[in-house]
């Protein structure tokens, strides 16, 4: 297991990483509150995420997906539940020791790419790298290698404004493996591309999901995607409900009516 992987158990052994799920979502509940109304989003969630599986997300828009997400991956905190990351329980934690879990564990790809503008593809890998204390020189090196097997071997040194939309996302890509995170969480990650660009972005993105050995949640509104991973769960009501991948046909029916 690497260091990076290592690291992520902050508060727990290198043997509680290894044997854990990469991912844990007991009784997770979400309500907003304005004033005296109360918005319930989802309750008593439950979610496991074993290191090396890649799940599906799906339900219509509003049903909550970003918020789950959000949870995931410790930028907000439940109203109830625990969420467990590499086996180590985050609720409890100060905002520094879950920023560390965030910073070396989990990986984030969103619908939008959010690159900084006036560093190269390459630079805006190996700049999270560099916040973790690895050596220049070896930032580099994860970088090449993750952009080259994303295609962009010959795109490293332009700056985000000269790359394509496809080519943007494949670098957002390799920017959250950068730290060789044991879990990506992605929103819609494909959602702003055409349908030809998706599918070929998507397909890399679980080529090297798989090749780095990594648990992996994506949100996505495209059935014939998540048909793709190995399961797929549905987010409806604010219950997650397991379907088979192979219902792609009738569950984009089901969230057409919504």
């Amino acid at each position: 297991m690497n260091d990076a992987r290592n690291n992520t158990a902050a508060n727990g052994t290198d043997d509680d990483a290894a044997l854990a799920p990469a991912l844990e979502l007991k009784g997770i509940t979400r309500v907003y509150r304005q004033g005296k109304k109360e918005l319930v989003v989802f309750r008593g969630l439950d979610l496991v995420l074993p290191v090396g599986s890649i799940t599906a997300l799906v339900g219509p828009s509003g049903a909550g997906k970003s918020s789950l997400l959000h949870i995931a991956g410790l930028l907000e905190k439940p109203t109830e539940g625990e969420v467990t990351v590499a086996g180590v329980p985050c609720s409890g934690l100060d905002d520094m020791a879950r920023t560390r879990i965030r910073r070396l564990g989990i990986g984030f790809v969103y619908q939008f790419h959010h690159l900084l503008p006036e560093f190269t593809a390459e630079e805006n890998v190996i700049i999270p790298q560099l916040i973790t204390g690895k050596p220049r020189r070896q930032a580099r090196e994860r970088a090449r290698m993750l952009l080259e097997r994303l295609g962009l071997k010959d795109r490293m040194k332009h700056l985000p404004s000269e790359l394509s939309g496809g080519e943007q996302q494949r670098v957002a890509i390799a920017r959250a493996l950068a730290n060789e995170p044991m879990l990506l969480l992605a929103d819609e990650p494909t959602g702003n591309l055409d349908p030809d660009t998706a599918a070929r972005v998507h397909e890399m993105l679980l080529e090297l999901i798989r090749a780095e050995g990594l648990a992996a949640l994506i949100a996505t509104h495209n059935m014939e995607l998540a048909a793709l991973m190995h399961r797929v769960v549905y987010l409806h009501h604010g219950r997650l409900v397991e379907t088979p991948a192979d219902t792609a046909p009738a569950m984009r029916m089901a969230m057409a009516r919504e």
